[in-house]
């Protein structure tokens, strides 16, 4: 039977993480030059368009229809065939219609590969990224999504991912490092964060966007899902606080875009435990990913990695730091439907998530090498040197955010 209560939420929560991909954008759109702009924010929205296209044609079905070796669906529902108007998600006992459970989902999709272009700003061309987002979806974010959420492999051996440390931000921000790998460093300086107010934007719409992405995934109202709520906030603000006094000590000045980018930080390092553990576990996690995620980004800038956007450093780390944190803090007294962590005297748990996001991002990494790779041999990955000292904005696309 429909609960519309738990309908209601599940649509607001769909729109909020919708919202974020726009959110997304602007972050983004903020952190780079002038000249880029526009560049990368299309980045972000095209993959609204194109995501939301092979979500419908095979990837809803490739995630959860069937089982094909734990790694992967079948084709059953491509084309949503089979997928009528009046059935329910599940079991029936949430009460949602299962078409919200699909566009709840197709959210999660749309902003994962458009987390990566943060790190191969100003450097891609538009094609190849066209071809990168596609391959990504089919041969990365698809299966991990069913391993992990749609009862694969990963699932069956009792891995925990509520929200999406493994299948969002840690396969993302080691794709995000191989990109980066491949593509090189950018050959012409780029002053980059042109738009301070732009980032905050941006942040204010990911942070307002991420209670639907966390409290969301409990997939219905109930105690877990104010759990997952008051954890999301608790974990920004800590580790926005957090980055913010490490760089006011090592720096003498207290940062703006360091207080936002900690906040991201602490977002992205709770997603796979906020409905996992208490809320003063919560505030520990903010805590590490505040410092973790800051010398990660430290430790990419002294090996002079070309992370524009330190995608790596945030999801990557965060994301990681996030599920090995949910093997530590864990516990049945808090979600009965979870795990009992470390802590709580469960150490098969703990290894667990350690292999399962160890694993899942060694895989993101080779595979996302290996398929820039082979994209380059049709299409050039990389722009030219005259492109890039044009600027993107209007070698690529002959548009410009600003009167230059």
């Amino acid at each position: 039977m429909l609960n519309s209560g738990n309908t209601g939420f599940m649509l607001l929560a769909t729109s909020l993480v919708m919202l974020m991909t726009p959110g997304l954008a602007f972050f983004y759109g903020g952190l780079v030059g002038r000249k880029n702009v526009l560049t990368i924010m299309m980045q972000s929205f095209v993959s609204m368009g194109v995501t939301t296209i092979l979500w419908f044609v095979v990837g809803y079905s490739l995630c959860f229809s069937g089982d094909v070796g734990g790694i992967v669906g079948n084709l059953d529902h491509a084309f949503l065939r089979g997928v009528s108007l009046d059935q329910m998600f599940g079991d029936g006992s949430t009460g949602i219609p299962l078409l919200v459970f699909i566009a709840y989902q197709m959210m999660f999709a749309i902003i994962t590969p458009a987390l990566i272009t943060g790190a191969f700003t100003n450097r891609v061309n538009f094609k190849a990224y066209l071809v990168f987002l596609v391959g990504w979806l089919l041969f990365v974010y698809f299966p991990f999504v069913h391993m992990v959420w749609g009862g694969g492999i990963l699932a069956q051996w009792g891995v925990l991912d509520f929200a999406g440390g493994i299948v969002v931000h840690a396969i993302a921000g080691m794709a995000a490092l191989a990109s980066v790998f491949f593509v090189g460093k950018r050959k012409v300086e780029d002053k980059g964060m042109h738009s301070v107010p732009l980032i905050a934007l941006g942040t204010g719409l990911l942070w307002f966007g991420w209670y639907g992405f966390n409290a969301g995934s409990e997939l219905q109202v109930d105690r877990i899902t104010a759990l997952a709520f008051l954890n999301t906030d608790l974990a920004a603000s800590f580790a926005g606080i957090t980055w913010l006094l490490i760089e006011w000590y090592r720096e003498r000045k207290p940062k703006f875009v360091g207080l936002l980018t900690g906040a991201v930080a602490g977002l992205a390092t709770i997603t796979p435990a906020a409905a996992f553990v208490s809320p003063t576990s919560a505030c520990l996690i903010g805590i590490l990913a505040g410092i973790v995620c800051y010398f990660a980004v430290a430790l990419k800038n002294k090996l002079k990695w070309d992370d524009a956007l330190d995608v790596w450093g945030v999801h990557g780390v965060g994301g990681t730091l996030g599920v090995i944190a949910l093997g530590v803090f864990a516990s049945t007294a808090v979600n009965e439907a979870g795990a009992n962590g470390l802590l709580n005297g469960n150490a098969a748990f703990f290894f667990k998530e350690a292999i399962a996001v160890i694993g899942a991002s060694v895989y993101a990494f080779i595979f996302t090498y290996a398929m820039l790779f082979l994209i380059n041999k049709f299409t050039p990955v990389k722009v030219s040197n005259q492109d890039e000292e044009i600027g993107l904005d209007n070698a690529l696309h002959g548009e410009s955010a600003y009167e230059m």
